[in-house]
């Protein structure tokens, strides 16, 4: 899916969606070494393989690339939150295959989701906005999850409490790869999501 806040010129949504990922991919590992601003886009341009005046058929500015950037997680995150799950059956088992599935999201796109929350900073007034809604777009995928659990009688929960819980669960995946630097030396993801998960129902369940 292109991103519809992204200019380009050129039609084939296809290879649009090729070049875009071709460029994230160099973009990234770019701002993780360089930063934002002091990575240039003929240095973008080189990293994903083709020339500059290429770049800019697929984007207008620099900053496009972290929409872009964004736009990867969430479609990433949505997509694997569905997976192998019944959207109509609130269930324990759904919400514990949802979390492990935005876990695993999140250790794969972990450079991703650094570079995105180091370089908010960068992104105009405009586009911060943009960002923050599919932020919330992301954490709002889990309330439903617990609404449903709720409404099915498998958990009681209040609003409030669904919504702290919501973004405890966001947070959670995304703490696997910010502090990754001891996370990391301590669990395997595998057993990070299972202890994560055991809190979470403990919590839960204690009411």
């Amino acid at each position: 899916m292109t991103n519809q806040n992204v200019h380009a010129s050129v039609k084939d949504e296809r290879l649009i969606e090729i070049r875009r990922d071709q460029m994230i991919t160099g973009a990234v590992s770019l701002f993780k070494e360089k930063g934002f601003h002091r990575t240039t886009t003929r240095e973008i341009a080189k990293a994903a393989g083709f020339s500059i005046g290429t770049l800019y058929e697929y984007i207008r500015q620099k900053e496009d690339v972290l929409y872009l950037v964004c736009d990867r997680i969430y479609d990433q995150v949505r997509e694997r939150l569905n997976e192998d799950i019944d959207p109509n059956q609130g269930s324990i088992e759904n919400l514990k295959k949802a979390i492990s599935n935005y876990f695993i999201v999140m250790d794969e796109m972990q450079d991703e989701v650094l570079v995105m929350y180091q370089e908010a900073k960068s992104l105009t007034k405009d586009a911060l906005p943009y960002v923050l809604k599919k932020e919330l777009e992301m954490v709002e995928m889990f309330e439903s999850i617990l609404s449903s659990c709720v409404e099915n009688g498998e958990i009681v929960l209040s609003d409030h409490e669904r919504k702290l819980i919501s973004h405890n669960i966001f947070v959670q995946g995304q703490m696997w790869g910010f502090r990754r630097w001891v996370l990391q030396s301590l669990y395997t993801l595998e057993e990070y999501t299972n202890l994560q998960i055991q809190n979470l129902l403990q919590g839960i369940h204690s009411k």
